[in-house]
């Protein structure tokens, strides 16, 4: 059962790609990358979403159904890795960029899950893992932190937000593909307004910080 065409997929598989080059080149020193790892990091971040999505499905691998997802990949790391340095001097475009990417696989996945017929619960989960795979893969490879779980700019909450639209305006009838476009949507806008004003997730060493302050308090001292 195919719900996401071809072009749309292959879409998100090439900003995908291009977004991944950009981040592997942009190291320097020993952390640096030779043609070959900045190729290998565009791919996998270009794909991991999609492979995510589809073994959390139980499904064929979209992305190994069709020659042109890996030739897609390829030749948009080559993009990235050749117009990095215009890229970089472009900050807008990268974080445009970012938001979109965020926003096309989750919606993809989340919509596969619904027309599979998983629960909203389960079909927003799959979506979310999708939206945030390739950038935990690309972490995990390079040997880095992984992003998602230190304090940001909202990401998987953006994709969260993007998914769970898309599922309850589809539970209320809503076509799917219309859905999945609103999905796209709320999550890069989300993104997109976390980036600018720099909104995240409280820290938890600050509530760590509030608890210590209180039990301190408590302490008996000398006084004169």
């Amino acid at each position: 059962m195919i719900v996401i065409p071809l072009w749309a997929d292959l879409t998100a598989v090439a900003l995908g790609g291009v977004q991944g080059a950009i981040f592997a080149s942009g190291f320097r020193g020993q952390r640096r990358l030779d043609l070959l790892g900045v190729a290998i990091i565009g791919f996998v971040f270009g794909m991991g979403g999609g492979l995510i999505r589809d073994l959390l499905l139980g499904v064929a691998p979209a992305t190994l159904q069709s020659n042109w997802y890996l030739l897609t990949a390829i030749g948009a790391s080559l993009v990235g890795m050749l117009l990095a340095g215009v890229f970089r001097r472009l900050n807008a475009v990268i974080v445009g960029l970012d938001a979109l990417v965020i926003g096309m696989f989750g919606a993809f996945g989340a919509s596969k899950a619904l027309v599979l017929g998983l629960p909203i619960v389960p079909a927003v989960f799959v979506g979310v893992c999708a939206a945030v795979g390739g950038g935990v893969l690309r972490d995990v490879i390079m040997g880095l932190p992984v992003a998602i779980m230190h304090v940001g700019s909202l990401y998987a909450v953006a994709a969260a937000a993007g998914c769970v639209t898309l599922a309850v305006a589809n539970a209320l009838g809503m076509d799917v593909v219309i859905a999945a476009v609103i999905a796209i949507v709320v999550t890069a806008i989300l993104r997109l307004l976390a980036v600018i004003f720099d909104i995240s997730l409280p820290e938890q060493r600050a509530l760590y910080r509030r608890r210590v302050a209180v039990e301190t308090a408590a302490i008996p001292t000398a006084r004169d």
